[in-house]
């Protein structure tokens, strides 16, 4: 079982930038997949970024690409979400995945099955 907490989320402007941090206890962090889901208002959770066990391999949706950057530190059981040239359209509640088996890549969504509380991220114009 693994617990995930997550921190960073607040108010940014359009233009702007936040750093999500997600602490991971509970089983060996470095040996699995994390990833960053957000569910915006009235919408389903969706995938944004994953990041393999190894740190090696990244993987981000679409409309993020170029602008958000995922990133782990094993040594911290810690992983980050740094998002830059924010838009009012990446509002939402900002959850921490940490996949279901070791040793994943983080490239799909399915693969994730623990989750953190969310963090709120609002961008306004």
């Amino acid at each position: 079982q693994v617990q995930l907490v997550e921190s960073g989320g607040g108010l940014a402007q359009v233009g702007g930038s936040l750093r999500l941090s997600c602490a991971a206890s509970g089983r060996t962090f470095r040996s699995y997949a994390m990833g960053w889901f957000c569910q915006a208002p009235g919408k389903e959770r969706e995938f944004v970024a994953g990041i393999s066990w190894s740190g090696g391999g990244a993987y981000y949706t679409d409309s993020v690409k170029g602008r958000f950057t995922i990133s782990r530190d094993n040594a911290k059981n810690t992983v980050y979400l740094q998002m830059i040239s924010l838009k009012v359209e990446d509002t939402g509640v900002y959850y921490c995945a940490a996949e279901k088996t070791p040793l994943g890549l983080g490239a799909r969504a399915a693969a994730f099955g623990s989750w953190g509380q969310g963090t709120q991220v609002t961008v306004s114009s």
